[in-house]
């Protein structure tokens, strides 16, 4: 019966990782990956940096007008084509109403970044847990639609000169867009595709919804996208192909929190423990 023979695994040491290094990089991913609690100055200082490059960025895509007025063309044929080019009817039948369309312009003007922001304080405040992987959302959906707007120039409705738009802001004299009048030169005209108007809406109405108590609360966040859709076909500044293009960078914002933190960022936990205490194990809504 005799002598045992061992056979050594070749190679074994090399599949094997070192326990020394890997433990701290788990970790080191781990904590990453992990809802932490948000800094009130890191949050002030990332939001405004993060804008003011957003803006720098988007001003300095060549204001391709050639290009622009050819998309803007295109998707004016397609919409024709598919029988719902719909946007220059609602334009001048709003515009009809003076007290609506101007109403309008300063919703277009002033509620996309009020609301934003409101949202972002009301989840760093209620929602500290989540408030991270939602500011995710966001902020990816912005950086795609760079992209976007570098890609595929695009002329709003009523800068297209075949066609029979009301540049609103024009007619009532407001400062409803940052495209028209004299505050024409402070912002790329040609960036309508796609519509942050529609990618922050959405993004504000859906956790909104997802995450407030009150019923009333959760049925104005779904109203709020909506709304949005309406003044940004009604006063000429967007195709409704463009509200299309801000939804699919939203997907693109959602997916890459689902890829960080494993869910979707209203289903982790609200509230982040306190240092020492662990984590909960499973998300809780409450």
């Amino acid at each position: 019966m005799g002598e045992s023979t061992v056979t050594p695994l070749e190679g074994r040491d090399q599949a094997l990782p070192d326990p020394v290094t890997a433990a701290p990089r788990q970790r080191r991913l781990h904590r990453l990956r992990s809802p932490r609690r948000p800094r009130l100055w890191f949050e002030i200082l990332l939001v405004g940096v993060s804008y003011w490059t957003y803006s720098l960025v988007r001003n300095a895509v060549p204001e391709q007008r050639a290009e622009a007025l050819r998309n803007a063309d295109w998707i004016w044929r397609v919409e024709h084509g598919l029988g719902v080019a719909f946007e220059e009817s609602v334009n001048h039948t709003v515009n009809s109403v003076t007290w609506l369309i101007v109403a309008m312009n300063y919703y277009y003007a002033t509620l996309h970044f009020i609301v934003t922001l409101t949202v972002l304080v009301w989840l760093y405040r209620s929602h500290p847990g989540r408030y991270a992987a939602t500011r995710l959302v966001l902020f990816a959906t912005t950086g795609v639609a760079l992209a976007g707007y570098y890609l595929y120039p695009l002329a709003p409705p009523r800068l297209m000169p075949r066609a029979d738009f009301v540049d609103t802001v024009m007619v009532h004299q407001t400062w409803g867009s940052m495209a028209s009048g004299d505050l024409k030169h402070m912002s790329n005209q040609y960036a309508a595709m796609p519509s942050m108007h529609i990618g922050w809406s959405v993004w504000c109405g859906l956790t909104v919804f997802a995450l407030a108590r009150l019923p009333w609360v959760r049925i104005l966040g779904l109203l709020y996208p909506t709304a949005t859709l309406v003044v940004i076909v009604a006063t000429a500044n967007h195709f409704w192909l463009d509200a299309v293009g801000g939804i699919l960078c939203l997907v693109f914002g959602f997916a890459v929190a689902w890829i960080w933190y494993g869910t979707l960022p209203y289903a982790l936990p609200r509230r982040v423990p306190p240092k020492g205490q662990g984590r909960p194990l499973l998300p809780t809504k409450a």
